[in-house]
């Protein structure tokens, strides 16, 4: 009789046990990955080991309600400017460090952010060591046709970082500006100020056509390009001054039809500067002629308030937005620089309709160089060569979303809460991606809520969360 219940009992206990295993979670599993970066430093884009799943339990801490059935843009990617300062320094590492750094930054395999879009310039930047353009003349000479066109310049440096690139991830999106056309087509016949002269549009459109093909030719496909970069700022080195009315004669009597009868897919985005100005592209997409071959606007946020975004969708909603370029000054605040530019940029820009995130710029010398002579003097880059690299607070910026929120993925709806900014997406493969930045001083404790199941967090005061079910 003994044995007989000793059985009874063992059968019963294996059953409760197999019960207890239908019901929780084995531990170490988790519903929900976390990856975090913290304003001190102690985490910097570090999968935590919390087990976060997913009940019905409820609590009276603040609740991230993310709606999977509001759909709204889809996105392009995130990453930074290619300058050719950038472009140099990597390409002058021992090969074997190179080949790492760019696996690191674009790939999305190990530990790698998987950066997915970039910005380059056409000719010189202001962060380019030296001003240069593709088709530079002796005073008095032109060249209409683009005879003399060249993009030699870029064979050292930039070309061939872009084509390890391309090896590296072969969808990435890539977006030319230049900075200034060739100065013989300038009314002030100089690198810096000066507007493009109308009887050039034809000839300026053609160069661009021809640095497209040049690029095509190397291997490596210009999805995009703007105007003119900051064309309300002919104080940099490069620079041209062109106004709104202007960039809309340009694109609809040049551009535009120089582009169709080439055969050229590039898109053609315009603006490329401060949400100041919302007028700029909308007057120019008000044109009909102009807007049929117009993609949509880009900005900046040195000036302005991001919202601005939503009003150029708004008055063009048939129109893209795209967030082209933010700096980080150096030697910066790293929880002051993280906190803001993943609320105003990462989180900001993307709920106001932008497609992709870009900072300025990948990488820089313990000097912010190089630079032009008159170009930017304290542009952190998101590393620092020295030779040795070192990452700075705008890798980790753009690491939270390039990462996980691939491109194809679709903004969806998600409240904003007791200052915990947030975005939320919905991936291609049908995960769920939330970024939050507590913009509080201390910790705060939240929910996540989604399909109707609620789980449990907490962030420190100014860290950045980025969540993945």
């Amino acid at each position: 009789m003994k044995k007989y219940i000793l059985i009874l009992f063992t059968v019963a206990l294996a059953a409760c046990s197999a019960k207890k295993a239908t019901t929780e979670a084995p531990k170490g599993n988790s519903d929900v990955a976390f990856w975090l970066t913290t304003g001190d430093q102690s985490v910097l884009l570090e999968k935590q080991n919390e087990v976060l799943n997913f009940g019905t339990s409820s609590n009276e801490n603040p609740t991230i309600e993310v709606d999977e059935k509001q759909k709204f843009q889809s996105i392009d990617g995130f990453g930074y400017t290619l300058t050719g300062g950038s472009a140099g320094l990597i390409n002058a590492l021992p090969a074997a460090e190179k080949d790492a750094l760019l696996k690191d930054i674009f790939s999305t395999e190990k530990n790698g952010i998987g950066v997915s879009y970039l910005r380059v310039s056409i000719g010189a930047s202001d962060l380019s060591a030296d001003t240069f353009t593709y088709n530079e003349l002796p005073a008095g000479q032109t060249d209409i046709n683009q005879d003399k066109f060249s993009i030699e310049k870029e064979m050292a440096d930039l070309v061939p970082i872009l084509k390890k690139i391309v090896s590296i991830n072969p969808d990435i999106k890539i977006l030319g500006s230049p900075w200034t056309a060739p100065t013989w087509m300038k009314d002030n016949a100089g690198f810096k100020g000066g507007s493009l002269k109308k009887e050039y549009y034809a000839s300026y459109s053609r160069y661009l056509v021809k640095y497209i093909n040049a690029m095509k030719a190397q291997g490596i496909r210009i999805d995009a390009i703007t105007i003119q970069n900051e064309p309300l700022h002919p104080g940099n080195v490069p620079s041209m001054y062109m106004d709104a009315k202007d960039q809309a004669i340009f694109i609809k009597t040049a551009l535009g039809p120089i582009f169709k009868a080439s055969g050229i897919k590039t898109k053609i985005i315009v603006y490329d500067h401060n949400a100041d100005r919302p007028d700029y592209p909308i007057t120019i997409l008000n044109d009909a002629d102009a807007k049929q071959y117009v993609d949509g606007s880009a900005f900046h946020l040195y000036g302005g308030e991001i919202s601005a975004l939503s009003k150029v969708h708004e008055a063009h909603p048939d129109r893209n937005i795209y967030f082209t370029e933010q700096w980080v000054g150096g030697p910066g605040k790293f929880n002051e620089d993280l906190k803001w530019h993943v609320s105003t940029l990462i989180i900001g820009a993307t709920r106001n309709w932008s497609r992709n995130v870009l900072e300025w710029n990948l990488a820089a010398d313990p000097n912010y160089g190089p630079h032009t002579v008159g170009g930017c003097t304290s542009c952190l880059g998101a590393i620092t060569i020295s030779p040795a690299v070192t990452k700075n607070v705008a890798y980790y910026i753009i690491g939270h979303a390039s990462k996980f929120v691939r491109p194809g993925s679709v903004r969806i709806g998600s409240n904003i809460i007791s200052n915990l900014q947030n975005v939320a997406f919905v991936r291609p493969d049908g995960k769920r991606v939330l970024i939050v930045v507590n913009g509080n001083a201390g910790e705060q404790l939240f929910n996540i809520k989604s399909e109707g199941r609620i789980v449990s967090g907490k962030l420190a005061g100014g860290a950045v969360g980025t969540y993945i079910w």
